[in-house]
């Protein structure tokens, strides 16, 4: 196995973000193999034991309802985010993205260590969404869609599809490219007009209004962490 510098792997374990590693370095808060980490070290992720001692802080997850106008991080001009949208009741961050012209669940939390390992693709953990069509669904559509279609070169990866009315269906992802609803609607001939994200994982957005949110459930994070082999 080949050495990797040290913030990658970082990254890799779900510890943080590359540039939070840099940081985290800085602060003398790494340790390999019970040594102080020092900026573009190189680890064996196989042989270095790679520690992270941090002040413990109170992990806090929640569901959130994103409305529609409303992006998810880097407001710009008149635009509005989801922290200058709504006041959540501990400082939290969200996983992942919807565009600005979705809505519906997203997680929102503290704990760096879920980031990479909800949304790399290789893990493909389930997300849901229902999809309203400009124009009338049919079979060809669906079929097309459920086998993948090319975006950019690359075709997309299978998908379940549920037809629910002549122009609504529901959806399961386990990979999540840039709008990738849209450009595979567009890619199958039609446009959405409208697309809500119903369920990542087993955590649904049932009855939340937009821009409401609620605290896991003891249970609910206990399942997340334990599908992230983080527990």
């Amino acid at each position: 196995m080949k050495t990797v510098r040290i913030n990658k792997h970082m990254a890799d374990m779900g510890l943080s973000s590359r540039r939070e590693a840099d940081e985290l370095i800085s602060a003398g808060k790494v340790f390999v193999n019970n040594v102080k980490a020092v900026q573009g070290q190189q680890v064996d992720p196989l042989v270095d034991k790679v520690q992270l001692r941090a002040q413990k802080q109170s992990l806090t997850y929640y569901a959130y309802n994103k409305p529609v106008g409303v992006v998810t991080t880097g407001a710009q001009g008149d635009e509005e985010d989801i922290l200058n949208h709504t006041v959540f009741k501990k400082a939290v961050f969200p996983v992942g993205r919807l565009d600005k012209d979705s809505h519906g669940l997203i997680l929102m939390t503290n704990d760096r260590r879920i980031t990479h390992r909800l949304l790399d693709p290789k893990f493909e953990h389930e997300k849901e969404y229902r999809v309203t069509l400009k124009g009338r669904i049919h079979d060809t559509f669906t079929k097309t869609l459920a086998r993948g279609v090319k975006i950019d070169g690359e075709r997309t990866k299978p998908v379940t599809i549920m037809r629910e009315s002549e122009k609504t269906f529901r959806i399961i992802l386990k990979e999540g490219r840039n709008r990738q609803i849209r450009r595979m609607v567009e890619a199958a001939g039609d446009t959405v007009v409208d697309l809500l994200r119903l369920r990542i994982e087993h955590i649904k957005l049932n009855d939340l209004k937009d821009g409401s949110f609620r605290a896991l459930s003891g249970a609910e994070v206990a399942t997340l962490l334990r599908k992230l082999g983080l527990k």
